[in-house]
This record gives structure tokens, C-alpha cells and sequence, in this order.
């Protein structure tokens, strides 16, 4: 078939008028597919059985299957076109001599008659044939042969087109099945082209399947709509000859596919086929859709009773008109005029609402009346009609009348609808641009960054005018030194805090603007618009904030004035400790031995963990009671003041009501209180302190006469203790075990009385939903307590932390931590709802996402990672935050966060419009918010291709958590990709087989971008991405190839592969005249030709701290890499660079060397670097059975691991030793015996041996004897011998 013939296909103008459609009213068609294909089954299922047989051969087999199935396809139109013809006793759409057309029908039966010989002659030929692997081949390859000569004879010589004359399905299900049978070998055709990297053609494959997906939905939409007559044929002929020009395009694409120039021609002709037979834009085929849609509207009520039976049908054609509306706008949305937009925004939310109702279980369906239903059916055939009506050029115009009207009146149907159903399904979301609501200053910060980018470009842009940008960025500045100085009063100041909403609204306006500008959108009259409403903001601050800034000192003071609690009373205990004992003794321990002087100790842990409980506990017990004369308890909270306190502690100790106290004077009190303790041995019990200041207030009043007098002090916040008294060591409370929680909850239940043997099971599973937390626990006993015994498993299979989330005590305190954090710290507590319940959070990933966001704020001296890092050690220091893994090197390596703080934080950030939540089950039913702000797409329950239709214009970040972003269909991923993105997590699976998303490179905005790939270029288009900071690949490879263009990337912070032996190869070609990578913090890389390369990169990346690096783990090489210059450089690891040695920079502070081969003789410059406080050397790094460590090396070292040596004697002195804290020991099988002067080594506090020699055991329990016998009782010993 000729390109010409597709091409003119178009021209083919209602030749098919003249088709006979069976009416389909009242009833629907049978999906399923002919069953007469058995030879061709019998075919498949023999090469199956085969293939196992032989063990080999996958590929010819895997080829002969797809020839098969196209034979399939094309001898299932024939068989039915002939079936149908014999139907008929009247001729087709052309009159044809009868002796002619008799001719053709013989014709058509022998071809099937082949097809099927053909087909069942590949067992025989196999059978028969030779059973060696090189005669079987050759079989293979014959049948091969065969398929593709029957093609070229046969088959083109028939021309499939042309049956089109002469025949036609006239049925809606032979057309169905034919449209299926096509779209199975479209799937199987773009799954080659992917295995084969042909992305250009895989991607119209693909579209094209999804097109002729379509079309079927539409007749079958039709069909259930009771269409009939002209409409309906029209769309049939028009289906048919789709699928005709399809299938015929897809066998010349498959018998030719190795030819370079057919492949390119299919790719043009099969994008030529979706554009001018498929879409809308040609007015012909336009009309057709329309007219079955107008026709859809006029016939007569369609049989609800059929529609709720096969809303699925309706819900498959909603679908495809979301798809073509997004297919539509996604291209050009910020190029649309602002009321477009608004437009387009409501009809994607109407139109998915229709969906959503049409998907609703059965029983909330039925509830929904006939006329109801028979409206949905109305606004469905209408939004098809404004579908096929819109145009992406139209739209940046405005929409001409007739297309803007019906548009107008959808709009009203789509309101109705939603008003209407709004008792099934409440809608609360809106199209309307809003913003969140924390303090972020980070997005105004970006935002003047970029005009202060534009300022200083050396032309003057048509586009951005010099002098409108710098007056924008003057206003912009004085605005956001505004809100720098409110920031800490407008949360108690109702005036100040509508300031600063008003000010966020038109930066956050500014900034869609801008960026949507930077985009290539006519920005000149935006411009303008951005300008005045600026401009009009600031006049407005100043006036605001002339006015509060003179009685700032006044808002500052009134925190700490708040009334007394109206009651002031001892602690009754009224939990059950459960567990804890050693807790219990332990802290006891501390209160009635030790010093003699006045000693703080301090319980320190996250909400709800029994600190008050224990506290109790320890405050009633006997042993507490006899050994302190006066004992008093005091609650801080955030609310009190120094009289309050004072009032507590007096009331406590004297039973006197605190009625007596309210007049009196403070310092009378504190006087008093002195007195009282004066010459006593005193246990004052401090719960819940919030900060310094309330101690500050006491601490004078509570003397120290060395008679061992304790302060017994509880805290979510670890360093106030350490404020306090900076020699003492906090007491961090541990959450109970799974046991323990089932002992407390069992005593909640049951009280006294034993837990019956029936329930032990189910209550120990509810226990361990409470993940150690004891007011948990008490939640959900309260839950369980008013329900039925025999319903608690179904309790055990519901419940999740939101359970008793909503507990008003449990959310008061988690929101009471909430507000008293720093507001630059509330979107960074906020940011943990974005990770997954239970799972540990990689500290570096974390950081850079808070980054990018926009968290952390510029701190003289200080690089973002470490401000970063402060933010979140602040986090910890309050117990919101828990520390998972320490870094050797010292530092939080993962992080998390308990259940109950991930429940508020994602309740918070919803509340907020900070963060919204998307699970992958609900891509299609979601009708929340149009414009969230951040996305974050938790992981289906479902497998294979995910569909999204949702729309989010201004999304600024996505993320997938944990989450298979390829899994979702082209359509989505390009939707849900916003070009205003700042941030894109979505990173797979490091083995799954992920392409490069091609649309990556348009997001200019793009500051974090975490993917995974399978392919190892990384596109030069990646240099539009020119505000990237940091740059993540995962994925099966080893090298991932950067392009030239990289050196343009000044901003890039951190490029890392995942993978532990991949790494990015540089060009090395464009080094000369390349700009250096001046921020470039973090890097993996893989290097070829280390000695010539290596030195050539770094010299380009001058502010490295942590550098990996991998090299051949093939070859092998010599020479000496030089890396002393690199002088901020702190952890280096190495990596397959054998045969060299190396010059390492004295200020190196972390080494890890693995598979380099290297000699032990070298090792002394290692020993010298004085800065060196973490030593790895694992897997061969070091050859030979000997290590004499010398004089004077090492002599900062804290850490060293040896793992996967074969070292036999290790010998070293005890300044080699004087700073080391950990020793590991993995998988060193010869070695005998470790240095017997660790003995002397005050500082070791762990050796872990794990798969060493017997006798190494033994000399390192020698060690632990000898640091017993020196005092170190506290060197801890951990010994595994066996694998698993």
C-alpha cells in the first residue's frame, strides 16, 4: 500500500451511506471476542510448550508469534467481511459487476484458507524438522520467511484497502472485536519498538492504540445512548475505515520493520492517520462525531435500567474526552487567555465529577433518580460536543461565539449536576487559585531571585522590559522585608496576619505570572497587571506597618502573660504503668544515689509517650516517698507564668488551696519557697516544659544544701535539660514493646480479670497498631471499650492510626507542639507528610527537598545543607522528629516520625494547602482542589497502566512516594507534569525499565528532580532545567552518559546515581572553555580512564565536599591520582580503581575504599591525614596478610571497618588507637587477632565482629575484659558468627 493511499483515505467522502446497522436499542452488544480462531491458539500455545522444551530460541519464536497474531487480525476481518457478505443480498457502497465481485469473495477464501494452512503447517515443519539447536534455528527462520513472503505476495497484493469497495462489517460487534484484535498487536508493536529504542514510533504506536480505544468507546457510548439511523452508520464506516487504515499500516511496519526508511514512514503516516482520521480537526470528521452526539441528545430517553447496568460504558467515553481536553491544553494552558483558563479548569473538574458519579458503588448510585441519570447522559453527549469544538489556537485568541456558548451552558449543566447530587457526593473543591497557608517566604525569595535575574541579563527583553522588572523587584523587596519583621506577630495579631495573607496572594500571583512568562506566554499585559497590584500592596504595607512597628516591644512581652489555671492540683495517678520497669528503677536509681549536689534529670520524648505517667510513677513510689523530706509537683505546659509556677509548688507542698496565693506578691512567694526547701531534701517534679524561661523564673528558689535534693524534669525537648545544666545526661524514654502495649491495653480492657484465651490474638495485633505509644493505646482501648467483643477483628482489619488520631487530647497536643514551633520549622514538620507512614527518610534527601522548596532560609557563613541540618536537629531536640541511623561520621543518616505525628501532619498540611495527598487507587475518582500546591501520589493496590486525568496547573511540586510513576499512561504523566514545577520525585524502583521522561526537559522551573532510567544518556535538553540544584538518577545501569550541556547548569548542588556501583561519565571533549560547576556539592562518578579524566573533571568542581567515584571494575591501571587540591572535600569513597595510588587532601574527614587492590605498604599516607576521623576499607581494598600500623598514624580516627579482607596479622600501638570509638570487623576470615592495645582505648565504646576467625572472637572479649578492668563498663560487644 502507497502513502498516497492512506492519505487520500480522507477523501473516501460517505461512500459507506448506504450500510445497514442492526438496531441496537434496548440492548447492548456482547464484548466478547469470535471464538473461531483455534488454529491460530493451537499455534501460540504449541510454540509455548516448544520454547520450554528446547530452552532456547525466544527470540524467533517471540517474532513468529507477532506474525501470527497479525495473520489473526487480518483473517478475522475477511472471515467476518465474508460472513457478513453472504448476509446481504444487496451490494455494498459501489456497484460492482457480479462476476467480479464473485471473483473477489473466492478470492478472499482462498487467502484465509492459506492463512490457516500457513498457521497450522508451523507444528508439522517443527516436528519434522531437525532437533539440533542450529537445525531448529534454521526451521524458525524458514517459517519466518514463509509469513513475510505471504505478506508480500498475497497479502499487499490484495490490498485490505480496498475491501473497503466491496464489503463492510455492517455490525457494531464485528467491528469491535476487529478494533480489539488490531489493539492487541498495537501493544505487542510498541513493546518492540520499546525493546528496540524506536521511542519516536513506539509513542504513535502507542497513541494510535489509545485513538482506536476511543472510537470503540464512542460507538459503544452511541449504542447505550439508543443512537440510530444515519448517526450511528456514519460512525461505524468511519470506525471501520480507521481500523482498516491501521491494521494495514501495522502489518507493512512489522514485515519491513528493518527498514530504517519504512520505519520512518510509518511513523508519519500513522501520526498523519490520528490527525486527519482520528481528531477532530477535520471538519468531516468532526461532523460525524457531532452529529451522533446532537443525535444522542434528540432520541428518546435512553433505558436508565440499561445505563446503570453499563455506566462503565460511560465512564470509558468520559474518560477519553478528559484525555483529549488535556491532550489540548496541557500543550499551551499558560499561554490561554485568564478567562479561558477559569474555563477550562471548571469543565475538567465537572466533566471528572461525571465520572466519579457514574463510579460509585451500587448502592450510592441507585440513589440517584431517572431524570438524574438521564441529565448526566445530556452533559456527557454536550461536553463531547465542546471537546470536539476546542482548538489550542482558539483558545490563546479566545474562544469564537458559538464554541464560547455552548461552553457557557455546559458550565450551568455541570453546576446543576453537582448542586444536585450533592447529597451522594458532596464537591467542596474549587477552581480558584489559592495558596497555602503556612509561613513560607521561600517562594517570594525564588521569585525575586528571578527578577533579579532579569535585571541583571545584559539585553533589554521586548518580553521584560528593564525598568517594569525593577520596579516589580524594588516593591517585591520592601514587601518581603515586611514580612521578614512580622513574621513572629502576626500569629497574635489578627491585623497583621490579614497583612501578611494579602501580601502572599499577590506574591504568589506574581510568581504563576512570571514563571508563566518565562514559559514563552505574551506576558506585556500581565506584566502590567503585576506590576499595579504589587505596586498598590506596598503602598498598602507601609501604611500597616508604620502603624505596629513602634509597639513591637508591647506584641513581644504578651506571650508571657497569660492567666493562672483555674485550678492547681497534684498528679493523681490514674494510668497503669505497664512495662518501663527499668525505666522505673533506672531513673529512681539516679534520684536517691549519685551526687550530693542539686541534680536535674530530665525524661525527654515525643507527645504521648507516658513522660507525665512515668513521672508519676517515680513521684509516688515508696522508695521517692521515704528518702525525700518535701516533694512537690508542677505543671509548666505552654500556658503559665512565674506566679503560676510558684502557686503550684506551694499548693503541693503545704495542701493549701491556691485560693490563698492569688494576691500575693512574686518575689514574696519565691521567698517563701526557699525557705520551705531551705535545709530540706527536696524532689520538685517540673512536667512538661516548654522552655528556659520558666526555669530561669524558679531556679533561684530552689537552693542547694549538697543533701542530694533532684529536680525531676519532663520534656518534649532534649536540649532544655542540657540548657539547664549542661553536664547532665537526659533520660530518653523508649516506647513499649508489643507485649507491653498488649499488657496495657489488656488491663485497660479486662481491669483485674484475665484477657479470655479466644481474644489474646486479636488484642495483641490492635496492640501492635499502636506502635509503643501508650496514649495510643488508652485510644484505642477507649474505641474497643464501646464495641462489641465479637467485633474487634474486624476492628484489628481497619485500624490505622486515624482511629484515635482524632482524639481531641492526642490532636490538642500535637497541635500545641505545632504552634509553638518557629514558623520557618512549620512547613519543614509539615514536609514529613509527604513520606510514607513507618518508613525511615533518608536525611540527605530530606534536605535537599527542603531546599528546593524553598524551607530554608540564607545563613551567613553557613552553606544551605548545614541550615538544613540545624532545622532538623531542632526538630528532634523537640521529639517530633525521631533519629533512625547515625552516620559514621557522625549525623542523622535516615529519620522518622511516629504514626500519630504523620496523622496530624497530613491532616495539617491539607488544612494548610500545603501538601495534598493522592493515593494511586484514586487517580480517576479524586475531586479535590484543581490548584494544590504540592502533590504527593501515594502507591496503588492495583498493578499494570495507571490513568490520571487530573489537571493541576499550578502544581509546584510532585511527588511519587514510594510509587511507579512509568506506570502511569503517557497522557497522565504529561498532565500531571506542570511546567511550573519545582520539584519532581518520582523515582521507581531501581530495577523496573524506565525510560528518560521525555517531558522533564520542559520543565524550566525544575530545582529537584529525582527519576529513574534504564537508559544511559542523559539528553542535552536537560540544560534547560538552568535553576536544577539537585539531579538523581536510579535505575538497572551502571553509567549514566551527561551531556555537553551539563557545564551550563551553574546552580546544580548535587548529581548522584542511586545505584552503589553507578556513577555519571563526564564529557571530557568540552572540558576547555566549559564554565566550572562552582556550587556542585555532591557527586557520583564513573570513570573510564581515571589518570586523564579524573583530574581534568575535578579541576572543574571546586567546592566538592562528598565525592564517589567508580572505575573499571575490568580494568586495571597505574599511576598516581592526585586529589589534594580538592580542599574542601570532607568524604570521599573509591571504588575499582585499581593499581593506583593516591594523594589524598589533608582535610579529608571520611575515606571508604573498596576493590582497589592496593598494597599495605601505601596505607601510611592514609595514616597521616590528620583530619581523618572515619576509615572504611572493605572488599580487597588492600592486599596482603599483613597491616603493621606505624607511629603516630591515625591518631584522630574514630571509626574503622575492615570488612571482606584477608588480612592475618594486624598490629598497632595504642596512640593509634587514643580517639576510637567503633571498631567493625565483617567477613575478615584469616584474621587472628586484634590489637591487644585496644584494651587500653578509654574512648571505644562498640567492637562489632560479624563472620570472623574464632580466635578473633576471642581476643576481642580479652579487649572487653581488660576495658572492664580499667572501668569501662560501658563497651558494648556485638558478635554474629552466623549468617541470616
Amino acid at each position: 500500500m502507497t502513502k498516497s493511499e492512506i492519505l487520500n483515505i480522507n477523501s473516501y467522502d460517505r461512500q459507506k451511506s448506504d450500510i445497514r446497522v442492526k438496531s441496537m436499542a434496548g440492548t447492548m452488544v456482547n464484548d466478547s471476542p469470535n471464538s473461531s480462531t483455534g488454529c491460530f491458539d493451537s499455534a501460540r500455545n504449541y510454540l509455548d510448550r516448544f520454547e520450554y522444551r528446547i530452552g532456547y530460541g525466544s527470540h524467533h519464536i517471540a517474532v513468529l508469534k507477532m506474525g501470527i497474531s497479525l495473520l489473526e487480525t487480518f483473517d478475522l476481518y475477511i472471515r467476518k467481511c465474508r460472513r457478513r457478505r453472504r448476509r446481504s443480498k444487496r451490494g455494498t457502497c459501489l456497484e460492482k459487476d457480479e462476476d467480479k465481485d464473485d471473483a473477489k469473495s473466492d478470492r478472499l477464501s482462498s487467502i484465509s484458507f492459506r492463512i490457516q494452512d500457513l498457521v497450522w503447517g508451523i507444528r508439522r515443519r517443527l516436528d519434522c524438522g531437525a532437533s539440533d539447536h542450529r537445525g531448529i534455528k534454521c526451521e524458525l527462520n524458514k517459517i519466518g520467511e514463509n509469513i513475510n513472503l505471504f505478506f508480500e505476495t498475497d497479502i499487499k497484493e490484495l490490498d485490505i484497502i480496498s475491501l473497503l469497495l466491496y464489503y463492510s462489517l455492517e455490525d457494531l460487534q464485528l467491528v469491535m472485536d476487529f478494533t480489539d484484535s488490531i489493539s492487541v498487536n498495537l501493544k505487542r508493536l510498541s513493546s518492540y519498538c520499546k525493546f528496540h529504542a524506536y521511542e519516536a514510533l513506539r509513542t504513535v504506536l502507542e497513541t494510535l492504540q489509545e485513538k482506536l480505544m476511543f472510537l470503540k468507546s464512542f460507538a459503544r457510548f452511541a449504542t447505550l445512548q439508543r443512537v440510530e439511523g444515519q448517526p450511528l452508520i456514519d460512525l461505524l464506516g468511519h470506525v471501520e475505515v480507521v481500523a482498516v487504515n491501521a491494521v494495514s499500516l501495522a502489518f507493512t511496519f512489522w514485515f519491513q520493520r528493518r527498514n530504517e526508511k519504512v520505519r520512518d514512514e510509518m511513523q508519519f503516516e500513522i501520526s498523519q492517520l490520528i490527525h486527519k482520521m482520528i481528531d477532530p480537526v477535520d471538519p468531516q470528521v468532526r461532523e460525524i462525531y457531532t452529529h451522533v452526539l446532537e443525535a444522542s441528545k434528540l432520541s428518546k430517553s435512553s433505558d436508565t435500567l440499561a445505563v446503570k447496568e453499563n455506566r462503565h460504558l460511560l465512564v470509558e467515553f468520559i474518560d477519553y474526552l478528559l484525555q483529549s481536553i488535556m491532550g489540548i491544553i496541557s500543550e499551551c494552558y499558560t499561554s490561554f487567555l485568564d478567562a479561558v483558563k477559569d474555563q477550562m479548569l471548571k469543565l475538567i473538574e465537572g466533566v471528572r465529577f461525571l465520572s466519579v458519579l457514574l463510579s460509585l458503588e451500587q448502592g450510592k448510585f441507585d440513589e440517584l433518580n431517572d431524570a438524574m441519570i438521564d441529565l448526566i447522559g445530556v452533559a456527557v453527549s454536550d461536553a463531547g460536543i465542546v471537546t470536539f469544538s476546542l482548538s489550542a489556537n482558539e483558545m490563546k485568541e479566545g474562544l469564537c461565539k458559538d464554541t464560547d456558548l455552548a461552553l457557557s451552558n455546559l458550565l450551568q449543566e455541570l453546576q446543576l449536576i453537582i448542586a444536585e447530587a450533592a447529597h451522594v457526593y458532596p464537591l467542596t473543591s474549587s477552581s480558584s487559585l489559592s495558596f497555602p497557608r503556612t509561613k513560607e517566604l521561600g517562594s517570594l525569595d525564588f521569585l525575586l531571585e528571578t527578577l533579579e535575574e532579569l535585571v541583571s541579563s545584559t539585553a533589554d527583553s521586548i518580553a521584560f522590559p528593564n525598568d517594569q522588572i525593577r520596579t516589580i523587584l524594588e516593591d517585591l523587596v520592601f514587601l518581603r522585608f515586611v514580612l521578614g519583621n512580622i513574621v513572629e506577630q502576626c500569629n497574635r495579631d489578627e491585623k497583621l496576619q490579614a497583612l501578611w495573607s494579602r501580601i502572599m496572594k499577590v506574591a504568589y500571583s506574581a510568581e504563576l505570572k512570571i514563571d508563566s512568562a518565562l514559559l514563552g506566554d505574551k506576558c506585556e499585559p500581565c506584566l502590567d497587571a503585576v506590576a499595579r497590584d504589587v505596586h498598590l500592596m506596598k503602598i498598602e504595607a507601609e501604611e500597616v506597618y508604620g502603624c505596629i512597628r513602634y509597639d513591637g516591644e508591647t506584641q513581644r512581652v504578651t506571650k508571657t502573660t497569660i492567666n493562672m489555671p483555674s485550678q492547681v492540683t497534684a498528679p493523681i495517678s490514674t494510668e497503669a504503668l505497664v512495662g518501663l520497669n527499668d525505666e522505673v528503677e533506672s531513673i529512681i536509681d539516679r534520684l536517691v544515689r549519685g551526687s550530693r549536689q542539686l541534680d536535674i534529670i530530665a525524661i525527654v520524648g515525643m507527645p504521648g509517650l507516658g513522660k507525665t505517667t512515668l513521672a508519676n510513677t517515680i513521684y509516688s513510689d515508696p522508695t521517692v516517698e521515704c528518702h525525700f523530706h518535701i516533694r512537690a509537683w508542677c505543671c509548666f505546659s505552654q500556658a503559665y507564668t512565674k506566679h503560676s509556677l510558684l502557686v503550684q509548688i506551694l499548693c503541693s507542698i503545704d495542701c493549701e488551696s491556691h485560693i490563698q496565693y492569688l494576691d500575693n506578691n512574686e518575689d514574696d512567694m519565691a521567698d517563701k519557697l526557699r525557705k520551705l526547701l531551705k535545709r530540706n531534701r527536696y524532689l520538685i517534679v517540673l512536667d512538661d516544659v516548654w522552655d528556659i524561661v520558666g526555669w530561669d523564673s524558679l531556679k533561684h528558689s530552689l537552693p542547694d544544701d549538697c543533701n542530694g535534693s533532684r529536680i525531676l524534669l519532663t520534656s518534649r525537648f532534649q536540649k532544655l535539660s542540657l540548657l539547664i545544666k549542661p553536664d547532665s545526661e537526659p533520660h530518653h524514654l523508649r516506647p513499649l514493646t508489643d507485649n507491653e502495649s498488649c499488657e496495657l491495653l489488656q488491663k485497660k480492657l479486662f481491669a483485674k480479670k484475665d484477657c479470655p484465651p479466644t481474644f489474646s490474638k486479636v488484642v495483641l495485633n490492635i496492640a501492635k497498631y499502636c506502635k509503643g505509644l501508650p496514649l495510643a493505646v488508652v485510644l484505642v482501648a477507649g474505641i474497643l471499650a464501646i464495641t462489641k467483643q465479637d467485633c474487634w477483628e474486624e476492628v484489628v482489619r481497619h485500624l490505622t492510626s486515624s482511629i484515635y488520631v482524632d482524639n481531641e487530647h492526642c490532636m490538642k497536643t500535637l497541635e500545641q507542639s505545632y504552634n509553638y514551633l518557629p514558623d520557618y520549622l512549620k512547613p519543614c514538620l509539615l514536609y514529613f507528610g509527604a513520606f510514607q507512614e513507618d518508613r525511615d527518610i533518608p536525611v540527605r534527601k530530606l534536605l535537599c527537598l527542603w531546599i528546593s522548596e524553598g524551607f530554608v532560609q540564607k545563613t551567613e557563613g553557613k552553606s544551605l545543607e548545614d541550615v538544613a541540618d540545624d532545622y532538623l536537629m531542632d526538630l528532634i531536640g523537640r521529639s517530633l522528629v525521631m533519629a533512625a541511623q547515625q552516620r559514621s561520621l557522625g549525623g542523622i543518616k535516615t529519620c522518622r516520625i511516629h504514626d500519630l505525628v504523620h496523622e496530624f501532619c497530613v491532616k495539617k498540611a491539607k488544612e494548610e494547602r500545603f501538601l495534598q495527598i493522592l493515593h494511586g487507587d484514586n487517580l480517576l475518582t479524586f475531586t479535590g482542589p484543581c490548584d494544590p500546591h504540592r502533590l504527593v501520589v501515594y502507591p496503588s493496590t492495583r498493578r499494570g497502566p495507571k490513568k490520571s486525568r487530573l489537571f493541576f496547573p499550578h502544581l509546584c511540586s510532585l511527588l511519587f512516594s514510594d510509587c511507579t510513576y512509568t506506570e502511569l499512561d503517557i497522557i497522565s504523566r504529561k498532565v500531571l507534569s506542570s511546567k511550573l514545577l519545582r520539584v519532581l520525585d518520582c523515582r521507581n524502583d531501581p530495577w523496573s525499565r524506565a525510560d528518560f521522561p521525555s517531558e522533564v526537559v520542559f520543565l524550566v522551573h525544575l530545582r529537584y528532580l529525582n527519576i529513574t532510567s534504564d537508559r544511559g544518556e542523559i539528553p542535552s535538553a536537560i540544560a534547560n532545567l538552568s535553576r536544577l540544584e539537585t539531579f538523581v538518577v536510579g535505575g538497572p545501569l551502571t553509567s549514566y552518559f551527561l551531556p555537553n550541556t551539563i557545564w551550563n547548569i551553574k546552580t546544580l548542588r548535587h548529581l548522584v546515581v542511586s545505584a552503589s556501583l553507578g556513577g555519571f561519565i563526564f564529557p571530557i571533549n568540552s572540558l576547555e572553555g566549559s564554565p566550572d560547576l562552582e556550587h556542585l556539592d555532591t557527586l557520583t562518578l564513573s570513570i573510564w580512564n581515571p589518570s586523564r579524566d579524573l583530574q581534568k573533571i575535578l579541576t572543574k568542581l571546586p567546592s566538592i565536599r562528598r565525592l564517589r567515584c567508580v572505575g573499571d571494575s575490568n580494568g586495571a591501571s597505574a599511576g598516581i591520582l592526585v586529589l589534594d587540591y580538592l580542599s574542601r572535600l570532607e568524604s570521599l569513597k573509591m571504588r575499582f580503581l585499581i593499581g593506583y595510588e593516591f594523594e589524598f587532601p589533608l582535610n579529608l574527614r571520611k575515606l571508604t575504599l573498596i576493590d582497589n587492590n592496593q598494597p599495605w605498604s601505601i596505607i601510611s599516607a592514609i595514616g597521616k591525614l590528620h583530619n581523618l576521623v572515619v576509615l572504611k576499607l572493605c572488599r580487597v581494598s588492600f592486599l596482603g596478610k599483613k597491616w603493621e600500623m606505624e607511629e603516630g598514624e591515625f591518631s584522630n580516627l574514630r571509626f574503622l571497618k575492615l570488612s571482606g579482607l584477608n588480612i592475618r596479622c594486624w598490629t598497632a600501638s595504642s596512640d593509634n588507637f587514643s580517639c576510637l570509638e567503633k571498631l567493625v570487623l565483617h567477613q575478615c576470615y584469616d584474621l587472628e587477632e586484634v590489637p591487644s592495645c585496644l584494651g587500653e582505648t578509654l574512648t571505644l565504646g562498640m567492637i562489632e565482629v560479624k563472620l570472623c576467625h574464632e580466635s578473633t572472637v576471642n581476643s576481642v572479649k580479652q579487649i572487653q575484659q581488660e576495658q572492664i578492668d580499667l572501668g569501662n563498663k560501658g563497651l558494648k560487644i556485638i558478635i554474629k558468627q552466623e549468617i541470616g
